[in-house]
């Protein structure tokens, strides 16, 4: 039998250390490593990752050999410190978060704690970046603060074509409908701490929140070039991501010059500045502030804009 007619084809559903666990059709998982040529080209980007599709063979001890990543959907990535104590240094290494997602649920609070919109701008940039087809922001908590206040917050992502799902665990608002989202799915289901992700998938699969929280109570405190991810399987159907990653995300692959094209509202205006190189600061003809000041662009995601662009261009100003 050839090499080729051995490999096996699975899912990359946990990497811990640079050990990835592969799931097969049929339920069966192997723990597999990189075969050498895998290993060498890992050090600047992560070639195998959460989510990925991989050929491999069994070894003779029982282990596998990843000989090969098919190619990807999607990539959701974050730039990586890879040097000084806990990597306190530059960001200088693509880390794949998750590969292949279908859809990205950003999970924020109505109150307690208040929406923190920077932080969901920097998700959304992120998530158009990474292809993942879906975006969708869910907003839980419905019962801690006045629902049109809520409402009227999130209107400006509704109206640029984000999905917005309102929820609330207490009361099993919107639960239905976001089980039926997650079903048969690779999702990605992330948000800041003390938003109620835990309450939320415990109703969808009792012991969800858990599990998943498990996974993150496994790693070590601090930035590291490894990592211990893992999707975790629904009885649905389909796979849930836990990437706390994602709550210190520092921007991939994304050029000051670019930045405007990931904001959904501010791309149709962009190519109507008067100039080519438009930063939409300061320029005479800018047709991005024109638009803000005229209610086509929410003012605090244009701040939200030229704060992600001011990080970048400090980022880019290091090379």
């Amino acid at each position: 039998m050839s090499e080729a007619s051995s490999l096996l084809e699975g899912l990359v559903v946990s990497d811990q250390s640079g050990f990835f666990r592969v799931e097969l059709a049929d339920g069966r998982s192997v723990t597999c490593r990189l075969r050498g040529r895998l290993m060498e080209e890992a050090q600047s980007s992560d070639i195998a990752a959460i989510g990925d599709r991989v050929s491999f063979q069994i070894l003779a001890d029982g282990t596998g050999s990843i000989e090969a990543v098919l190619p990807r959907k999607s990539i959701l990535s974050r730039a990586m410190r890879t040097e000084g104590k806990r990597g306190a240094g530059d960001s200088e290494r693509e880390q794949v978060i998750i590969a292949n997602a279908e859809q990205a649920l950003f999970v924020f609070a109505a109150a307690q704690p208040s929406p923190n919109l920077r932080m969901l701008d920097r998700f959304l940039v992120s998530g158009e970046k990474s292809g993942i087809e879906k975006l969708i922001i869910v907003v839980n908590k419905m019962d801690l603060e006045d629902n049109s206040i809520t409402t009227a917050r999130f209107a400006p992502y509704q109206k640029m074509g984000y999905r917005v799902l309102y929820t609330c665990a207490k009361d099993r608002l919107g639960v239905d409908e976001l089980t039926e989202l997650l079903k048969d799915h690779l999702s990605v289901f992330t948000g800041p701490s003390g938003v109620g992700k835990t309450s939320l998938l415990n109703i969808v699969q009792p012991g969800l929140g858990r599990a998943v929280k498990a996974v993150s109570q496994r790693r070590s405190e601090g930035i590291h070039t490894t990592r211990d991810s893992a999707l975790v399987r629904l009885d649905i159907g389909g796979y849930l991501a836990d990437t706390p990653g994602l709550r210190s995300l520092t921007l991939w692959d994304v050029e000051p010059e670019e930045l405007d094209g990931y904001f959904r509202e501010i791309a149709p205006f962009v190519s109507q500045c008067k100039f080519n190189d438009c930063s939409h600061h300061q320029e005479l003809g800018c047709a991005v502030r024109t638009a803000v000041e005229q209610g086509a662009i929410a003012r605090s995601r244009y701040e939200s804009f030229l704060v992600l662009r001011d990080e970048l261009e400090a980022a880019y100003a290091v090379y």
